[in-house]
């Protein structure tokens, strides 16, 4: 990436609404080309009446007033820093020294008095630091340094002095910047990464709690009609209709396992913009309530369990995607008791099952082979929600699923997330 690219990259991540590292730099270089132009009005006030031509530079130093007055606003930023703005401001750089050494004293330019613009120069230096980093830094130093040789003492000590403290501020703020530059650069494409990652969680949390669910229902039952012909000429078949059945079920299994496929490694889907984590405040206990039935027990206190309405609809989910765990592995005589814990801090919610368990490994395995239920739409959601999602288990003891999502302001959060 050039140094350009990396300036646009950085300037449309600030216009987004991100903190650039180097925006305080260009304001410190902004604040400094003030000082530096009060600071060379005082030095000429101080010693205008030794000069050849002091009217000559009194108009030099007003030319630069007003031009640096009227660039400070450029001076904000990369954007507005154009490369006409530098050329301008290197040009009355090198136009006061040149003029220094036309309207000043030859005796006090040989015993080392200040050029017109002083320090102001350095500010120029800084400008092209900032804008193109430190070659281009080292390229307006130059500039300068020649014309301080050729117009104003030629190859003194005290030139090549001040000529090496500006290449070595100019060169050192460029390099800083364009570090600043490529940290800003690694750090959007790793919050892009992310966003992505979160985006495929989110997606595949939606296919596992619909799609694919529907999917295995009709592989099953589809596989359950082919071999009961009675019953489904009973339900309406016609001859042939047991072969649409199997061909029905085997497309289901195979649009299955390309689902789950895309959701452990294919393309990410364009993503779309969406409205998550609303504030309004939900009753959890009344979101729970339809998961409760004959097998399955919900005991939660007795007020409502008040989370805001995203965090409450997302809990919710993830509870409904461990009962549905407990219906379909757990075996038809299990039972499982669902308990909503409402604390200061957080509000829990356990999901325990007296079916048979399953060994040490098993989640790993199942999340290996695209089978995301545990992973993405139990776990992916408290985490999303900066929570914590505990799974317990062991061969003939059941299986308890403990949800735990800290309240707004709580710093509630477990170190095993």
């Amino acid at each position: 990436m050039t140094d350009g690219e990396r300036t646009g990259a950085v300037g449309g991540a600030v216009a987004a609404g991100g903190m650039s590292v180097e925006l305080p730099l260009w304001k410190a270089i902004s604040y400094f080309r003030v000082l530096a132009l009060c600071y060379a009005l005082l030095r000429y006030l101080n010693s205008y009446l030794d000069f050849l031509h002091p009217v000559a530079g009194w108009i030099f130093l007003g030319t630069l007033t007003l031009w640096t007055l009227a660039s400070t606003r450029a001076f904000a930023g990369p954007q507005r820093c154009t490369w006409y703005v530098l050329g301008t401001d290197l040009t009355l750089a090198v136009t006061g020294i040149v003029m220094s050494g036309l309207t000043d004293d030859p005796v006090r330019i040989s015993h080392g008095a200040p050029t017109l613009p002083t320090i102001w120069a350095a500010g120029t230096v800084l400008g092209f630091a900032g804008k193109g980093g430190w070659r281009w830094a080292a390229a307006a130093g130059t500039v300068i340094g020649v014309a301080n040789i050729l117009g104003h003492g030629g190859p003194t000590g005290d030139n090549i002095h001040n000529i090496m403290l500006l290449m070595v501020a100019g060169c050192a703020i460029g390099y800083v910047i364009e570090l600043a530059r490529a940290s800003e650069a690694t750090l959007t494409r790793a919050l892009q990464v992310e966003a992505a990652t979160r985006e495929r969680e989110r997606l595949s949390r939606d296919i596992h709690d619909g799609v694919l669910q529907v999917l295995a229902l009709v592989q099953r039952h589809g596989a359950e009609l082919a071999a009961r012909p009675a019953e489904g000429a009973a339900a309406g078949g016609r001859p042939g209709g047991d072969a649409d059945f199997a061909e029905l079920g085997r497309l289901a299994g195979e649009q299955e396992r390309a689902l789950r496929a895309l959701m452990t490694g294919g393309p990410i889907p364009a993503q779309r913009p969406q409205e998550r984590g609303a504030g309004e405040p939900q009753d959890l206990t009344a979101l729970l309530r339809p998961y409760a039935d004959e097998r399955i027990t919900l005991s939660a206190p007795g007020g409502p369990v008040l989370l805001p309405a995203g965090a409450a609809g997302e809990l919710a989910a993830a509870v409904g995607a461990a009962v549905d765990n407990v219906r379909r592995h757990a075996g038809e005589r299990a039972r499982a008791w669902i308990l909503v814990e409402d604390e200061p801090q957080a509000v829990t919610v356990s999901i325990r099952d007296d079916g048979p368990g399953f060994a040490p490994g098993r989640l790993g395995e199942a999340e290996r082979a695209g089978r995301l239920g545990v992973s993405q739409s139990i776990r992916g959601r408290l985490l999303d929600l900066g929570g914590t999602a505990e799974l317990y288990s062991a061969p003939g003891e059941g299986v308890e699923v403990e949800l735990r999502v800290p309240r707004k302001g709580s710093d509630d959060r477990s170190a095993d997330d």
